[in-house]
């Protein structure tokens, strides 16, 4: 594997159970990072963080929390108080019809995937540019660019993330510290499959007919490989990859139709 200069940094990477959170931390294992996972499932996340260590002969620590709270922000910086990267992610709000959204979902889903990494980020990153290094890399959505009906409130708060760093970004750029996104279209994931599961059953069709459908719209012809995501996560991190940034990188196998 190609070396990205960063054996023996500290990442944390939310939500990294499984999905491609873990297809994160994975990938940072693999380049040598010490890696911090993050989770709600106290059951299953040990389990996992034993997996890739095992895969991988890295430190991986797991940290049970939920990291949309203080205080689970406050256990995440505990196990890892000075990181040199952080992989930014949360579940998207489920699908839904904009008109069945109230107040409190829809302030949830913005304290979910806009106000919780910036807090994070606000957390880590003077200490990212004091130590002249840093790698803030925020999982957002290909929605972002090619809006999905249903996915409005995640949409719409990714892209709210996506224009506050916009300026933070260059405002670290000086030191070494670098913000950027990742925009994930359809990859062989839980949530793709619950959405698909959820558009089969109105449909009424099978939900491998469904799959087919998606995956054939795709210019690639299939839907990506978690791993593929990890790795490009990974390069964004790498030593080599401090000229990139208040980038948003789109991973889809060219399903959005667009020059830029």
């Amino acid at each position: 594997m190609l070396d990205l200069g960063i054996k023996g940094r500290k990442a944390i990477v939310c939500a990294s159970n499984r999905g491609l959170g873990r297809a994160c931390a994975t990938s940072l294992a693999r380049a040598g990072c010490e890696v911090i996972i993050n989770g709600v499932n106290a059951e299953q996340l040990p389990k996992t963080a034993a997996e890739i260590a095992k895969a991988t002969g890295a430190k991986v620590t797991p940290v049970v929390a939920d990291v949309t709270t203080a205080e689970g922000q406050k256990a995440l910086l505990a196990a890892c108080p000075e990181p040199d990267i952080l992989v930014n992610n949360a579940g998207g709000p489920p699908f839904k019809d904009f008109r069945q959204l109230d107040r409190e979902a829809m302030l949830k889903g913005v304290v979910a995937n806009m106000v919780t990494p910036i807090e994070l980020i606000q957390a880590v990153v003077d200490g990212m540019v004091a130590r002249k290094f840093g790698r803030v890399v925020n999982i957002t959505s290909g929605s972002v660019k090619m809006p999905l009906a249903g996915l409005d409130l995640s949409s719409g708060a990714r892209a709210g993330l996506t224009a506050f760093l916009a300026g933070v970004a260059r405002s670290v750029a000086h030191a070494n510290v670098t913000i950027n996104n990742l925009l994930p279209g359809a990859f062989q994931t839980d949530r793709l499959m619950g959405g698909i599961t959820i558009a089969a059953k109105a449909q009424n069709r099978a939900v491998e007919d469904v799959f087919k459908e998606r995956a054939a719209a795709i210019p690639a012809r299939r839907v990506g490989n978690p791993a593929e995501f990890g790795d490009a996560c990974a390069f964004l991190c790498g030593a080599n990859a401090g000229f990139i940034t208040g980038q948003s990188l789109l991973i889809d196998g060219g399903a959005y139709h667009g020059t830029f």
